[in-house]
């Protein structure tokens, strides 16, 4: 019966909600067309050309480097037949090869092709076969259990093609979610998700080789802890007789590389144990990369303070910190192993190139240090180019494909020559994007970082209205995150759904982002990780602490107007906000947030927190629906029935708490949408359209 009752309230809710919604939209339009409201008219046109033409994106680069590195092949317009082509460019001169297309190719993309070309694993029914591409005969090589969930993945031949090893999945432990399917209006049915939620039993792995010639298969001996693990890196060693593996506890606080041979033997070359985590959701310190002929390996670890590389021997020994200083890797770039002079060989090993930014953490460039370690740091990146850059890096690692973008700026590729970075051609400079870009932005994003106290620093954008006049004050939306998985302060191209933070700007809002503690920034670990334990109330306060101090060093910030969203952990987050702050935060929109985070995903949440049976006070703290009574201002909750993520139950259980508060709030469902909104026409367009129409009926836009 009670729940019969709640059911009753948010049906009744939503409706009143949609009807909420309409009378709003139907103002609007009202409005409209009396000429009273042209900013709906021109965030629409702004919305559409975003989210519906696609006009502010860049365009990707359609190329492959050439397996000798001689040259790269890209995909072009011809001009006569208006039709894709393939044009061959030699990389030395940057001039068309002409003639036949060189016989050398693209790097190999078919991992189920084998070396020798001449079967294929194929997968059908979660089983994996072979088809003799001479004969098409197809044998079976795996035959799993009738009675249980099991499927096999990742694939991975052998060098000399004499094996093959797999992963078996097993989720036939692991609890199934029912969900309604939109099939038949009023007789949908149910498909079943298998979710692992916090603290629930997880799918089982082990991992196998099989033996092609005699269809023979034999697992590794690697623990099987009862709580259950993850599986990082599977590759072969370097050879066809040993497979390396890399396992993860389950709270990821530890993690193994092993050496498991073909005859049975199981040897452990790396081992790390984090208090906190070894391994985040991000997964940049995951795998290993074989130097010197598979003799030493890299490995990326945290275990000095900072995301380092260390060489190690191939019998587990360190050898060397490649990457000293204060610093951390953002991510791997390439190795190059070359040595140019033979003379040399002894002295010089090569280099390890990786992206880093010592400086600044919402920027990233492209470093060196020597590959046997000792050496010096090098930028290899221009200096007088701030911002974000990528490589793609052709086999031999002379040369690459260089993107660069800035928050404001749209990408600029070109082919370079490294290590001096010598521009050989621009492959592409997005110039009539930068075009529109230039007409279209009244101010450029300022990039700041605000001193909120007892020795932390937290980096931030603002983007300003256009007409904006420093002598008035004007209202703020914070855009926030907040979470391990992702920051929000990037100097780089379409970050932070920075196109409809303009379009929200130009409705005459002052619109800023911080980067809490807690979040993946490359400023250490200790940074990263305060937060461990409980997700939400430190950087509730982070948060807070930034609007206050922005407020004081910007006199144009209104305090008395302010307003947050955010995104899923972002969603949380407003949540937080909202509920614990209530006299900072006026109006909040949390958009697929999970307010009861011991619901959510076993693999994301327990790396973070652990469980509730381990951390209950952690779990406690951080559940934004144990606040929710502290609700003051307006507050929009925005998710989908067809989540698969931040499932709606995790949301119904707040909103019927708020019922039983009797505090106002509004809840808008898109039927069958799953975590971002997109599934049908119109879906993204509806939801920022609901979210600034929202914005402006609650918190008054414009100076004063």
């Amino acid at each position: 019966m009670h729940r019969q009752l709640a059911t009753t309230r948010i049906t009744s809710l939503l409706i009143l909600a949609a009807t909420s919604f309409v009378a709003v939209h139907g103002r609007a339009q009202s409005d409209e067309a009396n000429g009273g409201s042209a900013w709906q008219a021109e965030a629409s046109k702004r919305l559409k050309a975003i989210y519906e033409r696609r006009e502010f994106r860049a365009s990707p680069l359609r190329a492959d480097w050439l397996l000798d590195s001689s040259g790269y092949q890209i995909q072009e317009q011809d001009p006569q037949s208006n039709e894709p082509t393939q044009v061959v460019y030699d990389v030395r001169t940057g001039e068309q090869i002409p003639g036949p297309k060189p016989t050398v190719g693209k790097v190999d993309r078919q991992p189920m092709l084998s070396p020798d070309g001449k079967v294929r694993l194929e997968t059908k029914d979660r089983n994996l076969f072979l088809r003799d591409l001479t004969s098409d005969l197809v044998t079976q090589l795996t035959q799993q259990a009738a009675e249980r969930e099991v499927s096999y993945r990742n694939p991975l031949w052998s060098p000399d093609g004499t094996r093959v090893a797999i992963v078996e999945t097993d989720t036939t432990d692991v609890r199934k979610r029912p969900m309604l399917r939109p099939d038949d209006p009023s007789y949908p049915s149910i498909a079943y998700q298998t979710f692992a939620r916090v603290g629930e039993k997880i799918e089982s792995l082990r991992v196998a080789v099989v033996d092609v010639a005699n269809r023979k298969m034999d697992w590794l001996l690697i623990e099987q802890p009862p709580e259950g693990f993850y599986l990082g890196q599977i590759d072969w060693a370097g050879n066809s007789d040993e497979i390396l593996v890399e396992t993860m506890s389950r709270f990821r606080d530890k993690r193994e590389f092993l050496l498991a041979s073909v005859d049975g033997q199981v040897t452990t070359i790396y081992s790390e144990i984090n208090a906190a985590w070894a391994v985040s959701a991000q997964g940049k310190n995951s795998g290993l990369t074989w130097v010197n002929e598979g003799k030493e390996f890299i490995v990326i670890t945290e275990k000095d303070g900072w995301r380092h590389a260390f060489l190690y021997s191939r019998a587990g020994k360190e050898i060397a910190l490649l990457t000293p200083g204060e610093y951390d890797i953002i991510d791997r770039a390439v190795i190059d192993e070359a040595v140019l002079d033979e003379a040399v060989l002894d002295e010089f090993d090569g280099w390890y190139y990786f992206y880093a930014s010592p400086d600044n953490g919402t920027q990233k460039y492209l470093y060196r240090v020597p590959l046997g370690g000792g050496g010096k740091l090098e930028r290899i990146t221009p200096v007088d180019q701030p911002g974000t850059h990528d490589y793609v890096f052709s086999p031999d690692a002379k040369w690459a494909f260089h993107t660069y973008s800035t928050f404001d700026s749209p990408p600029i590729t070109e082919l370079v020559e490294i290590p001096m970075h010598r521009v050989v051609k621009v492959l592409d400079d997005n110039q009539n994007l930068r075009k529109k870009m230039n007409q279209l932005r009244s101010h450029p994003t300022e990039f700041f970082t605000l001193d909120i106290g007892e020795g932390v620093s937290v980096d931030g954008w603002l983007i300003k209205p256009k007409g904006f006049d420093e002598s008035k004050k004007y209202p703020v939306f914070v855009y926030v995150y907040g979470e391990p998985y992702a920051q929000t302060v990037l100097d780089s191209w379409g970050a932070a759904q920075v196109d409809f933070h303009r379009v929200v700007a130009d409705m005459g809002y002052l619109v800023v982002s911080f980067d809490n503690r807690g979040t993946p920034a490359p400023k250490g670990a200790a940074w990263r990780r305060t937060v461990f334990g409980s997700l939400g109330p430190l950087s509730t306060e982070d948060q807070a602490a930034a609007i206050k101090e922005l407020a004081r060093t910007k006199s144009f910030v209104d305090l008395s107007r302010v307003g947050i969203w955010g995104w899923s952990g972002g969603g949380s987050n407003t949540l937080n906000a909202m509920f614990r702050k209530p006299e900072l935060y006026h109006l909040g929109i949390a958009v697929v947030p999970k307010p009861q985070p011991h619901l959510y995903n076993a693999w994301f949440q327990e790396i973070y927190m652990r469980t509730r049976e381990v951390n209950p006070e952690g779990y406690a703290k951080s559940a934004p629906i144990n606040f929710a009574g502290g609700l003051q201002g307006k507050l929009l909750i925005i998710t989908g029935s067809g989540e698969t993520n931040t499932h709606i139950q995790i949301i119904e259980g707040l909103v019927d708490r708020l019922i039983e508060l009797e505090k106002p709030f509004d809840y808008m469902v898109y039927p069958n949408r799953d975590h971002g909104l997109r599934e049908g026409p119109g879906s993204e367009l509806h939801v920022r359209m609901l979210m600034i129409r929202y914005l402006m009926e609650h918190l008054p836009s414009g100076p004063r």
